[in-house]
């Protein structure tokens, strides 16, 4: 029996490839499903199952491309209602794969269709459960991301959650392993662990929605306050999700564009166009092409660039250093980004021979410290880092809703913006460049840097 758990940063989201004695089974794919196939060819295995713990908002899931290239059945659990054929599971529904088998495990809350899938091994004894957004590690799935479409309230989810919790999963052996769908960084929870594996047992320690610490009454106060908006692209995901998709082939070969300076000047005036340069952000600070907006592959890409740009059917032109556009297409593609126009071809460099470049003013902490009193200081962390320590003086505009609350941001002032390290800032700094910010300062190092200068911190909020 084989358990991989393939991992993905950028998205901080786990599939999971499971093989027993020449089959197959593949959980909550990525779009790109060449991992999955290269494993099942390598031991000679046929993938017999593609299993979905639920309607994905925050990616756009391969069974579908998957399911097409091994003619495998989809498989969701019950109250599920696709536009495709799949097969809509009965709940404790076992599926045998090898000498191996899956049941089925209605849990919902997260969403009415949230489904865990539990693995038992060749002897029948429990191994480990496929939680989905279900159960996370040190936390559980958000209940409000689904009401909008069901008509039903966030409280409502999470007390179904809460039984779901308590009936369905707290009942099983401790000893099984845990694998989520998601890891700490996800817009799917609230507080994750970083570990993307722990054991039952464990998690009814440490995890507040296991541990019987809480009624349920004071589980749905608990898992319903303060949360933060959904990103606006996660309903996007999930009609694709639901109804179907282009497979990434496709979608790669209709972006994959080198352009002229010309034919990339030309594509600019086109309606809805956004140039999306995906370079390091110290490279884009020293020249960019004026309006740009700046997400770098080196972060939490494909996330930021569905909260920021939001529709995802913006057509986009994309600046990146050589060797990387396929990637920036790949990664584009995981959040339903599809109408990629093409990419400037020879990079930034191309550019700088015929056209004027933008470019954004930095100030490192130590300097920022001597002037501190006397700026507009704007802090875009989200509000948790903010409460372990900032400037007395700072204003603070999560990078989450700093489109929304850019009209608070006077731009008769020098503008000074820092996140935690610098790569939030950046984006920041690009959006308030493209609505016509004069005055925008970036603080290098963000907050590490500032902790480690002069600077009096407000501590323990």
């Amino acid at each position: 029996m084989i358990v991989k758990q393939i991992y993905t940063g950028c998205l901080f989201q786990g599939a999971y490839y499971i093989e027993s004695n020449g089959e197959a089974a593949v959980i909550d794919p990525l779009r790109e499903v060449s991992e999955y196939l290269n494993l099942a060819k390598s031991s000679n295995s046929k993938i017999k199952y593609i299993f979905e713990t639920h309607f994905h908002a925050d990616f756009i899931s391969g069974h579908l491309t998957l399911s097409k290239k091994t003619n495998s059945p989809i498989i969701f659990g019950p109250k599920a209602n696709p536009s495709f054929e799949c097969i809509v599971a009965n709940d404790n529904q076992v599926f045998k794969i090898g000498n191996i088998s899956i049941t089925v495990i209605h849990t919902p809350g997260h969403t009415l269709e949230s489904t865990c899938y539990l693995l038992k091994d060749e002897n029948g004894v429990p191994y480990c459960l496929f939680t989905g957004d279900t159960l996370f590690l040190g936390d559980v799935g958000r209940p409000d991301l689904a009401q909008k479409s069901l008509n039903i309230s966030k409280e409502e989810l999470a007390g179904i959650l809460f039984e779901s919790i308590k009936n369905r999963i707290s009942v099983l052996p401790d000893n099984i392993l845990i694998y989520p769908a998601h890891g700490a960084g996800s817009a799917c929870g609230k507080n994750m662990m970083n570990e993307t594996v722990d054991t039952l047992g464990n998690q009814k320690i440490v995890n507040y929605a296991l541990n019987g610490s809480l009624s349920k009454n004071e589980f749905v106060k608990e898992l319903t306050k303060d949360l933060p908006n959904p990103p606006v692209y996660f309903p996007s995901n999930v009609k694709l999700n639901q109804e179907g998709y282009d497979d990434f082939e496709l979608v790669l070969k209709n972006s994959n564009n080198p352009l002229t300076v010309e034919e990339f000047k030309y594509s600019m005036n086109l309606k809805d166009v956004i140039v999306l340069d995906v370079r390091n952000q110290n490279d884009f600070r020293q020249g960019f092409i004026p309006g740009s907006i700046f997400i770098g592959l080196k972060g939490s890409f494909a996330p930021w660039v569905g909260s920021i740009i939001k529709d995802i059917n913006t057509k986009l032109l994309l600046v990146c250093d050589k060797g990387f556009e396929e990637e920036a297409i790949l990664r584009l593609s995981r959040v339903g980004f599809d109408n990629c126009l093409g990419y400037l071809d020879g990079g930034i460099n191309s550019w700088t021979t015929d056209y004027d470049l933008d470019v954004i003013e930095s100030i490192s902490a130590d300097d920022l410290s001597e002037i501190i009193e006397k700026v507009n200081l704007i802090d875009v962390r989200k509000s948790g880092e903010r409460s372990n320590g900032y400037l007395l003086n700072s204003k603070h505009i999560s990078l989450d809703d700093f489109q929304e609350k850019i009209n608070e941001i006077d731009n008769a002032k020098s503008n000074y913006i820092h996140c935690a390290g610098g790569y939030r800032s950046m984006i920041a700094c690009s959006i308030l460049k493209r609505n016509g910010y004069d005055s925008v300062i970036d603080v290098k190092g963000g907050f590490s840097s500032i902790r480690n200068s002069n600077f009096k911190i407000i501590d323990n909020v």
